[in-house]
């Protein structure tokens, strides 16, 4: 098979150490590999710069303050928030949990209710159902178009002002599916409710600007981003984020602590208790420099391309069934007929190409296609034609073991 990409192509692998020569990694949607200024970025914050922030005096700490309050804004710059408004934390689970307890928490009662979609990640899901199990809320979830997309039509008719939250990924983990996030916000603005978007999938492969789509929250985690893991961020408006209350309580955090009352800071270091993940901070400033100085519409295009040929090459095995529009960002999940994902992985493993096969935390979609688990190859900067041929020449090998 020969295959030849219809745009200018990327030609990054070089950036990427951890990829060896003839190593197809196409699990990029559960986490990406990170390019070589990241891991520079990294290694000065820990070998040559290293120092606590927003405490010390001395300068090499009010250095590193510095430099961590300019990731903030560089990072907030790239979604087109406020640095007001850019909450660093642990990663997007962390960020909808922080809404989920101190939004949520504190402005949903018993009767309210929260509209999900069938295709969220479990961490679109679990946190609130916590919550509604907490204040007496119901949940209610949208389907899917028949070409697997969220069901904005279906959303719009479900819609009442009992509705207080909406809560979506802006793009499927496992289908690739787009959300058009500003009609989703237009929607749930119109019965009042607040719009979270999950960016996991969406930030490192689309421009996202937060206030163009008029959503509430907006989370996503670092290491999808080239960035490193242990980091995310949550967007927010400050209106929302200067009305609640602080998620956890401890260093930082606070305004004027006596055991008879403290007070807290203002937004985001309201909801930064602690030391926080500084150099994790600054890996994610590399990473928003890196995808920045590539370009993300061209990011988009080369992924685009890459989907392409792969919907293309492995339709044309009839034993493989593909999930998820033809346009999909970046990713691709398909089974082999007769055959379980994870033995499809394993096989692949075999010829050097890695992909993710299970549930990928979206059991609820699983149901929904009457699938156990799907295989899963998803795209990024470093891929190639050549991973292409890999891929499918990989899933032909399955089809003759299996028969």
């Amino acid at each position: 098979m020969n295959i030849a990409l219809d745009t200018r192509p990327l030609d990054l692998l070089a950036d990427f150490p951890a990829i060896p020569e003839g190593w197809a990694y196409l699990d990029t949607a559960a986490t990406a590999q990170k390019p070589r200024p990241v891991i520079d970025a990294i290694h000065r914050g820990y070998g040559e710069t290293y120092a606590t922030v927003h405490r010390g005096v001395y300068q090499r700490s009010a250095d590193m303050t510095y430099a961590f309050e300019a990731a903030r804004n560089r990072v907030a710059k790239f979604i087109g928030g406020k640095p007001e408004e850019t909450i660093f934390v642990r990663g997007a689970t962390e960020g909808i949990n922080l809404v989920a307890q101190c939004w949520a928490g504190s402005q949903l009662n018993a009767g309210d209710r929260i509209l999900l979609s069938t295709l969220e990640h479990h961490s679109n899901i679990v946190p609130w159902q916590m919550v509604a199990e907490k204040v007496g809320a119901e949940i209610d979830v949208i389907p899917l178009t028949a070409d697997q997309r969220i069901d904005l039509h279906a959303m719009e008719a479900m819609l009442t002002e009992r509705h207080k939250l909406v809560a979506l990924a802006h793009v499927s983990n496992v289908l690739g599916a787009t959300l058009d996030a500003k009609r989703a916000a237009d929607l749930a603005h119109a019965v009042g409710a607040k719009l979270l978007l999950d960016g996991c999938q969406a930030v490192p492969r689309m421009p996202v600007d937060v206030a163009a789509i008029g959503c509430d929250f907006y989370v996503f985690s670092g290491h999808k981003l080239y960035g490193p893991t242990g980091i995310g961020v949550l967007w927010g408006r400050y209106e929302l984020l200067d009305a609640m209350p602080p998620y956890q309580g401890g260093g930082s955090m606070i305004d004027r602590v006596t055991f008879a009352k403290t007070t807290y800071a203002p937004p985001p270091g309201r909801f930064e208790a602690g030391t926080p993940h500084i150099v994790g901070v600054l890996g994610l400033h590399a990473a928003c420099d890196y995808v920045d100085g590539i370009g993300l519409e061209r990011i988009h295009a080369h992924e685009a391309a890459l989907v392409r040929m792969a919907r293309e090459a492995l339709s044309s095995i009839n034993s493989v069934r593909l999930y998820g529009p033809e346009d999909s960002a970046g990713i691709v999940s398909f089974v082999v007929e007769g055959v379980h994902p994870h033995d499809v992985a394993t096989i692949l493993d075999e010829g050097q190409v890695a992909i993710r096969a299970g549930h990928h935390c979206a059991q609820p979609l699983m149901d929904a296609l009457g699938v156990p688990a799907t295989a899963r190859a998803s795209f990024a900067v470093y891929n190639g034609p050549k991973d292409i041929e890999a891929l499918v020449k990989g899933v032909e090998r399955v089809t003759r073991i299996f028969g």
